[in-house]
C-alpha cells in the first residue's frame, strides 16, 4: 500500500459501486476521505461509520454533481472541515443508454449535465482550491475506445474527459498537480450490472482473465495515481479493463 497519511480526498459518487471501492482504498492508505453522494444518505453514512470504525477518518457530504452550486458547496465543506484538499476523484456519473433514434432530450441532458458539465466544474473547483502537489483522477470509460450500439451519448459524455485531462495537466503542472483519467472496462458492482446477463457473460469472456472487473481492481489503479509514486504521470489515459475487447 502507498501512504496517503495527511492527505484529504474527495471521491464523488462514493456511496456505492466503483466509487465506494476507491474511497475505501484511499482511506486504508491513510487519506481523510469525503464521501460525496447524491441520494443514498443511509449508505453514505453507513460507509463513513465503517471507515471510522476501522480507524480512518471520513465525512459524508450530499451534493448533486450536475449542479454547480452543489459542487462548490462540496468543496467549501471539505476545506472548512479539513483545512485543505489534496486528491479529487471524479467518479460520479450516470449511464443511461439507448440507440440514437430512441434517445430523448431529457436523457441526453441528464448524461451530459452530470458526466461532462459536472466533471468540468469539479475540476474548476479543484484548480482553485487544491494544494500544490495534488492529484486529480477522472473515471472515464472504455466505451470511448470500443464503440457499441446504445452507447453514443454515454461514450460521448466521457470522451470529453480526455481533453479535460490533457489540457488541465498542462495548466497545473507548474504546481506539481497531476491530472489523469482511468478507463474501467465492464465492472461489477457498477453500472454494468444493469446490462443483460448474456452481455455480462460476453464481457467477462472477452478478458484474458475470464471475468468482469471488480471495484478493487479500479481502486488499486486510482490509489497508485493518487500517490507520490505517480508524480511523473500526468495527462494520461490509463486503461483498466483486464484486456477486455468490449
Amino acid at each position: 500500500m502507498t501512504s496517503l497519511t495527511g492527505k484529504v480526498a474527495i471521491v464523488t459518487g462514493a456511496s456505492r459501486g466503483i466509487g465506494r471501492s476507491i474511497a475505501q482504498r484511499l482511506a486504508e492508505d491513510g487519506a481523510t476521505v469525503v464521501i460525496n453522494y447524491g441520494h443514498s444518505a443511509s449508505e453514505a453514512k453507513e460507509f463513513v461509520n465503517a471507515i471510522e470504525s476501522s480507524g480512518g477518518k471520513a465525512l459524508a457530504v450530499q451534493a448533486d454533481m450536475s449542479q454547480v452550486a452543489d459542487i462548490r458547496r462540496l468543496f467549501e465543506e471539505t476545506i472548512n472541515r479539513f483545512g485543505g484538499l489534496d486528491i479529487l476523484v471524479n467518479n460520479a456519473g450516470v449511464g443511461k443508454g439507448g440507440l440514437v433514434a430512441d434517445t430523448s432530450e431529457e436523457d441526453f441532458d441528464a448524461v451530459f449535465n452530470l458526466n461532462t458539465r459536472g466533471t468540468f466544474f469539479a475540476l474548476q473547483e479543484a484548480v482553485l482550491r487544491m494544494r500544490d502537489g495534488g492529484r486529480i483522477i477522472n473515471i472515464s470509460s472504455t466505451t470511448t475506445l470500443f464503440t457499441n450500439p446504445g452507447y453514443a451519448v454515454y461514450a460521448a459524455s466521457k470522451i470529453t474527459l480526455k481533453i479535460f485531462a490533457e489540457v488541465l495537466a498542462q495548466e497545473v503542472g507548474s504546481r506539481g498537480i497531476t491530472v489523469n483519467n482511468v478507463l474501467p472496462g465492464p465492472t461489477s458492482p457498477g453500472m454494468f450490472d444493469q446490462q443483460p446477463a448474456e452481455q455480462q457473460q460476453a464481457a467477462a469472456a472477452s478478458s484474458p482473465f475470464g471475468r468482469l472487473g471488480k471495484g478493487e481492481d479500479i481502486a488499486d489503479v486510482v490509489a497508485f495515481l493518487a500517490s507520490e509514486s505517480a508524480r511523473w504521470i500526468t495527462g494520461q489515459q490509463i486503461v483498466a479493463n483486464g484486456g477486455a475487447k468490449i
